[in-house]
């Protein structure tokens, strides 16, 4: 039997919630906003909205470690208004704990892309059927490459993992580093790792997991393997170079490819504006049409299940949302929007856009796990020494302690 505990709570902890009156009889809402890249966009809305909005102030709280910061907030009964969230495991713990708002009967919750519809409530949900957070923006998580250097060497894009082990083959041979490693940013490692799961786990893996009848060692094992055979072709020492340190090595031609998504395109043209980026699905196997892109929901918007003020959060939800709005969040991010019929034509995206027009979508298959379980310091450590059954054993003995307080996500623990 499940232990609903923790989430419960959390739950009752968030009853006592903000939003008030403001000074002089005006409506004070609490705009909570995690992501560091968007503080001018957002700040700029919650301005238009206020003067759209006579008698609304909107005050928004930038954060830096926004996990943290709602946590701190949750303990202390002060769950904000309005939040920007990413969609993660996190997401869907606090979901599920019934912190947030249903939104499903909000008109434009018809308008999102069901696909990431999907992904949300795969996390999480308050109850069958809630939509906890309106999908805002979506990245794209696979492989970015150099444009100019693949048509300088005649190289078309690799549509099979043997075509793409080939072409680091071919680029190591011509002197060029096929990728560019950035393991002192362990994270990194997990975006590869999430679509060569998503793409040769079996079918239901993790509701297979949470009812035992599966392990890591068993399901993750060829993704583990197939990850561990493109980091043989990164540059020497990748432990030591981070984030920052890759996505400037690949604007200046250091490296063919780069194993991340389209969040990484705006702090690649932040070296070299005019660089030329390309895109494609990561292939996890021999047959293109099993490819699938991986693309999780960057930003959701989410309300508070207690506020005070839930017509004017509910407003201001559906001001981000507006069409043209999104559109222009999503060409200064690099995102992809999440309403039906908006597009984002950057050309760094150009690669992978049939996969989200024929909805060929599925999440990061990392949102399904809690900090509980380290995963990112478990794929870190399997990368530099090689030892993969140690790994899986990891994964699988912290998975199991945990798993039976589990009751979000995809095989939810029954309470």
């Amino acid at each position: 039997m499940g232990n609903r505990s923790a989430p419960v709570a959390l739950a009752v902890l968030a009853l006592a919630v903000s939003g008030c009156a403001g000074s002089a009889g005006r409506t004070e809402l609490v705009f909570f906003q995690f992501k560091p890249e968007a503080v001018a966009f957002f700040e700029e809305a919650a301005a238009d909205f206020e003067a759209a909005n006579p008698g609304v102030d909107v005050v928004v709280d930038n954060v830096p470690d926004a996990e943290t910061a709602l946590r701190t907030r949750l303990v202390k009964g002060d769950v904000p208004d309005v939040m920007t969230l990413n969609a993660n495991g996190t997401y869907g713990e606090l979901a599920s704990a019934g912190i947030f708002a249903d939104l499903a009967d909000m008109p434009v919750v018809a308008d999102v892309t069901p696909g990431y519809l999907d992904v949300v409530q795969e996390l999480g949900q308050s109850e069958p059927g809630a939509v906890d957070g309106v999908p805002f923006a979506a990245n794209a998580s696979g492989v970015l490459y150099n444009v100019d250097l693949f048509e300088e060497h005649d190289r078309e894009v690799p549509l099979t993992f043997d075509e793409l082990v080939e072409t680091a083959e071919y680029f190591e041979g011509e002197g060029v580093t096929p990728f560019y490693g950035m393991l002192a940013d362990a994270w990194t490692a997990q975006s590869p790792m999430a679509p060569l799961t998503a793409q040769t786990a079996p079918d239901g893996f993790f509701e297979a997991r949470f009812a035992g009848d599966t392990t890591f060692a068993e399901g993750w094992r060829e993704a583990w393997e197939k990850l561990a055979t493109l980091f043989e072709y990164t540059q020497p020492n990748v432990g030591a170079a981070n984030y920052v340190d890759g996505t400037r090595a690949f604007a200046e031609g250091e490296s063919a490819m780069l194993l991340l998504g389209s969040y990484a395109v705006p702090q690649i043209r932040s070296f070299e504006p005019e660089f030329q980026i390309g895109s494609f699905a990561l292939p996890g196997t021999d047959d293109p049409a099993e490819t699938t892109l991986v693309s999780g929901v960057d930003v959701v918007l989410t309300v508070g299940r207690d506020t005070d003020v839930p017509e004017e959060a509910r407003d201001f939800v559906a001001f981000l949302m507006e069409p043209e709005r999104l559109e222009r969040y999503a060409d200064e991010q690099v995102a992809i929007p999440c309403l039906e019929g908006v597009q984002n034509e950057d050309p760094a995206l150009q690669g992978v856009r049939e996969y989200i027009e024929e909805d060929r979508l599925v999440g990061f298959t990392d949102h399904q796990f809690i900090p509980a379980v380290p995963l990112t310091q478990t794929l870190q450590e399997y990368l530099v020494t090689g030892d993969l059954d140690e790994a899986l054993a990891t994964l699988d003995t912290t998975w199991d302690r945990v798993a039976q307080r589990r009751t979000w996500g995809l095989g939810a623990v029954e309470g």
